[in-house]
C-alpha cells in the first residue's frame, strides 16, 4: 500500500530527540482514506475499461444500431453536424433509437390505459348489454402518441383549425 507522506503527522519534538512514537505511524482514518482513494481509482479504471469496450463495439460492423448509418449521416448533416468518427454517429443513432423506443412504450401504455378504462365507462351506461372486447389487440391513436410525446416536451397536437 502506498501512503502519501503528507498524510503522516509528526511532532516537531520527536525529530530532535530521535524518539519514535506511535503518532509517527498513519492513523486508522488516514489508512481508510487511502484505501477509499485506491478503490475509487480501481472504479475509474473499470469505468474506463467499460467505456473503451463500448466504443470498440460501436466501431464494429456486427453491432450496428437499428437506424442505418446513412440515415444518421443525412440528419446529422442536415442539422449541421460534421464528424468523421463512425462511433460518434452510431452513438447518436443509438440514443435516437432509445428515444423512439421510450416514446413507443409510453404511447403503448397510454393506449392500454385508455382501452382498459373504456369498458368500465360502457358498463355504467349499458349494464345489461354484455360487451365483447378483444384483449389481444391494442390500437395506437394519435392522442396516445401526442400524450407520450408531451412527456418529452414535443408538441404533436393537431392545429385548432383542423377538426
Amino acid at each position: 500500500m502506498n501512503i502519501d507522506p503528507s498524510l503522516l503527522s509528526s511532532r516537531p519534538g520527536n525529530a530532535a530527540t530521535g524518539a519514535s512514537t506511535s503518532t509517527d505511524a498513519p492513523t486508522q482514518a488516514q489508512l481508510r482514506a487511502e484505501a477509499t482513494r485506491n478503490e475509487h481509482n480501481e472504479d475509474l479504471t473499470a469505468q474506463e475499461r467499460d467505456l473503451a469496450h463500448f466504443l470498440t463495439l460501436l466501431s464494429q460492423d456486427d453491432a450496428k444500431p437499428l437506424i442505418p448509418d446513412e440515415v444518421t449521416d443525412y440528419y446529422l448533416a442536415r442539422a449541421g453536424f460534421e464528424c468523421d468518427d463512425v462511433r460518434v454517429k452510431r452513438l447518436v443513432a443509438l440514443a435516437t433509437q432509445k428515444f423512439v423506443a421510450d416514446i413507443a412504450t409510453d404511447a403503448y401504455q397510454y393506449a392500454r390505459t385508455r382501452t382498459q378504462a373504456t369498458p368500465a365507462l360502457a358498463r355504467g351506461k349499458e349494464a345489461d348489454v354484455p360487451r365483447k372486447t378483444d384483449k389481444s389487440k391494442t390500437v395506437l391513436t394519435i392522442e396516445d402518441l401526442s400524450a407520450a410525446l408531451a412527456e418529452y416536451g414535443v408538441n404533436a397536437t393537431r392545429a385548432p383549425y383542423y377538426l
